[in-house]
C-alpha cells in the first residue's frame, strides 16, 4: 500500500519562504527512509519535489556540473527531474535542463566516465563545459514553483507535528522515535 498523501507541517504552510514547504516534504520523505519505508510506498510527487530540489540546490551550491558529477548522471532521476520541471510548470527550466542534458549525452562516454571519475575542483575544462550560468538569470523561481506545487497538490496534508507523527507511525504500524 501506497503512502497516499505529501504531508507538510503547518508552520512550513504557513511561512513566506518557500524553502521552508520544500524541506518540510524532505524532512517527511528522509524520516519515511530512516523508518525503512521503500520509496515505491513514498507519494511519488512528494519524492519527485524532493528530487527538484536537490537539482535545484546542486545547480546553486556548484552549477551543472556540480549536479552531474554528484549525482552519477543517472539516468532515472534526469528523468524524474523533466517531469518534474514540465509537472510544476518551470517550462524555461525545462528547457535549460534539456538543452544542459544533450551536452552530457553528446560527450563520449570515456569522456563522461573520466569527468564522474575525477575531480571537480581545479583546472576541469569538461566541467566548465558543463556548467551554464543562464539558470540564474530565468525568470522562474524554481523554488516558488516547487512550493506551490506540494502546497495546492490535492493529496498534500498540511499536519501539526504531533499529528505528522501520528499518521506516519499509523502508517508504519509502530512508534516512531521524535528527535
Amino acid at each position: 500500500m501506497e503512502f497516499g498523501s505529501i504531508i507538510i507541517s503547518e508552520n512550513a504552510a504557513n511561512s513566506e519562504n518557500p524553502q521552508d514547504i520544500i524541506n518540510s516534504n524532505i524532512s517527511v520523505i528522509n524520516l519515511m527512509r530512516e523508518e525503512k519505508i521503500d520509496d515505491d510506498l513514498i507519494h511519488e510527487d512528494a519524492l519527485m519535489s524532493y528530487y527538484l530540489d536537490y537539482y535545484y540546490s546542486q545547480y546553486v551550491s556548484g552549477n551543472f556540473a556540480q549536479f552531474v558529477y554528484n549525482s552519477g548522471w543517472n539516468k532515472e532521476l534526469n528523468e524524474l527531474i523533466e517531469e518534474g520541471l514540465e509537472l510544476i510548470g518551470a517550462e524555461k527550466h525545462l528547457e535549460l535542463f534539456q538543452e544542459n542534458a544533450k551536452k552530457v549525452r553528446l560527450m563520449s562516454s570515456v569522456k563522461r566516465e573520466k569527468f564522474l571519475k575525477g575531480k571537480l575542483e581545479g583546472v576541469n575544462p569538461i566541467r566548465d563545459l558543463l556548467n551554464n550560468d543562464l539558470f540564474f538569470e530565468l525568470e522562474e523561481n524554481l523554488a516558488q514553483l516547487n512550493a506551490d506545487f506540494l502546497k495546492n497538490h490535492p493529496d498534500t496534508q498540511v499536519l501539526s507535528v504531533d499529528a505528522m507523527f501520528e499518521l506516519l507511525e499509523e502508517f508504519v504500524g509502530r512508534e516512531i522515535k521524535r528527535e
